[in-house]
């Protein structure tokens, strides 16, 4: 009888934030499912039921193809920078011996992260600035002046001047949360390493490399996880521009939901979205679930 008073009371407790998270989450996305059977004019209110044809109308959509391939591009570059970037350096910063410079450099590198995405998207909106931006005057002044560019302004250069601001901001917080995992490694094994012989690339490789795989997965995972949900980085500093270049899946979600009136399809867009970092969700789960390291 204790035993079922006392499941009966945690249960209890349990109730009311599942009945939150069902209301708040799990009831909006099955709505957002519905939505995008529709066509919906958000302004008037009128409603009309059409099925899957905003799901077909994706297939033919030039720019939502191109949104897709920025966020790939988006999510191909991170996995570069902030984890395997990422992961060099906090190797770097452990290996120094000096336990101060290992703080300072923590905290210099985190000190972009600490920035809002909206205060680093203005600074580097600044930055790449054609004529008044430091950028182009800093390559005026080194004899590169050839390539001076109006970076935001040029299709061929504004997605990759969006993401470089991007890996700026977060590739110190990707290094702290390595570097974490680095200390978890025992000193013994390095110590072993040491003694047969072993030079720094080869204890990176045997040792740091192998013991830090299951922090190296999840953060690959949550990196291609957030790669296919930018938004805010885009809006502040081309809102998708020039001519649709900059588009990813979340700027052009909000453009044809708030901007074109048209709900449905925004809502169709939306359900994709979430069916992928679903996915990502779920092989993170199974990855992180194979790759647990123990000692």
């Amino acid at each position: 009888m204790r035993t079922i008073a006392q499941r009966a009371f945690g249960l209890a407790w349990v109730v009311p934030a599942l009945v939150l998270v069902g209301v708040f989450v799990y009831l909006p996305l099955v709505q957002n499912v519905g939505f995008s059977t529709l066509k919906w004019d958000i302004y008037s209110g009128s409603q009309e039921y059409v099925g899957l044809d905003n799901y077909r109308k994706l297939l033919d959509d030039p720019v939502f193809w191109s949104s897709f391939g920025n966020n790939l591009l988006y999510a191909v570059i991170s996995i570069v920078f902030q984890v395997f970037g990422a992961l060099l350096l906090a190797a770097l910063i452990e290996s120094i011996p000096a336990d101060r410079w290992r703080r300072l450099l923590r905290a210099v590198y985190f000190i972009p992260s600490a920035i809002s995405l909206t205060v680093a998207g203005l600074l580097f909106y600044f930055l790449y600035e054609p004529n008044l931006g430091p950028l182009n005057h800093a390559l005026e002044a080194v004899g590169l002046g050839a390539f001076d560019h109006s970076w935001l302004g040029q299709e061929s250069t504004a997605m990759m001047a969006i993401i470089a601001m991007s890996q700026w901001q977060g590739f110190g917080y990707s290094t702290l949360l390595f570097a974490v995992a680095i200390q978890r490694i025992p000193s013994e094994l390095y110590g072993a390493a040491a003694i047969d012989g072993t030079g720094p690339v080869r204890r990176f490789t045997h040792v740091t490399v192998p013991l830090v795989r299951e922090m190296t997965g999840l953060m690959t995972m949550v990196t291609i996880s957030g790669a296919f949900q930018v938004f805010n980085e885009v809006m502040v500093m081309t809102g998708g521009g020039p001519n649709n270049s900059t588009q990813v899946m979340g700027t052009w979600l909000y453009r044809n939901g708030f901007v074109r009136n048209n709900f449905g399809y925004a809502a169709a867009i939306a359900t994709l979205i979430f069916v992928i970092t679903l996915g990502i969700a779920m092989a993170q789960l199974w990855v992180t679930r194979k790759r647990r390291v123990e000692w």
